[in-house]
């Protein structure tokens, strides 16, 4: 809103300019990949899945794709705070395919993934060990070849000014590493911009100083963005 001050100002940020949302890891896309190891084929596949539903429809996928597969091996990660798990060593020994699948996703932190290793056996028997390998080497190549990214909330916040002040002011703000997502002009000007629960402090402050304490930022909402993760903030 537009209103007037005697001095800058630089409020607090309330429960309404709060994010919600929490930060996450996933995949950034689909994908497969083959290993060969002892002459047994591992083919990887792995996507993204909101929902128990999502993944266990994947899964049949997956199944129905290589039926003539001796192993189709799965495990997902569901949920902001990874709350549901699940995986399946479909026929191959106790804890030698699922159960490091899934320690793959859980150590490199992501969630909403599913990730179905078909194994064609190739003759030569791997061991327990080796299994556990083979499985957890599948996934962490396919997870490679497609990248991770973080799932950041952003505070989408609006500053209405007087056509007046709104000139000034959008010079003074592309001048800055502020988001400026879009600019409308009705009976004020409002612009709408995103920004960081952390960062939103410093831009209340700016905007007070910057038009003398005429302007407020206010809250209108949130959104999720992905930020690609670097092979050196990818836990192997």
């Amino acid at each position: 809103m537009v209103g007037h001050a005697s001095a800058p100002h630089c409020c607090n940020p309330d429960k309404a300019l709060t994010s919600m949302l929490s930060a996450y890891r996933t995949i950034a896309g689909s994908g497969t990949h083959e290993l060969e190891i002892r002459k047994s084929r591992f083919i990887c596949t792995i996507a993204r899945a909101g929902t128990d539903t999502d993944a266990r429809e994947f899964i049949n996928a997956l199944k129905k794709q290589h039926w003539d597969a001796n192993h189709n091996c799965s495990a997902y990660v569901i949920g902001d705070r990874g709350q549901a798990q699940r995986c399946s060593d479909d026929g191959e020994p106790s804890g030698t395919a699922g159960v490091p699948m899934l320690g793959v996703l859980l150590k490199q932190g992501l969630t909403d993934t599913v990730t179905v290793v078909t194994r064609y056996f190739g003759g030569t028997l791997l061991g327990v060990g080796g299994l556990i390998r083979a499985y957890g080497q599948s996934v962490s190549a396919v997870i490679a070849e497609v990248g991770v990214v973080e799932v950041q909330p952003r505070l989408i916040v609006a500053i209405d000014a007087s056509h007046d002040e709104a000139g000034r002011l959008e010079n003074a703000l592309r001048t800055t590493n502020y988001v400026l997502q879009d600019v409308e002009y009705a009976n004020t000007v409002t612009f709408t911009m995103q920004t960081t629960e952390k960062e939103l402090p410093q831009l209340q402050f700016w905007v007070a100083e910057a038009t003398n304490g005429v302007c407020d930022v206010m809250s209108i909402g949130e959104e999720l963005v992905e930020v690609p993760v670097t092979a050196e903030g990818i836990d192997r």
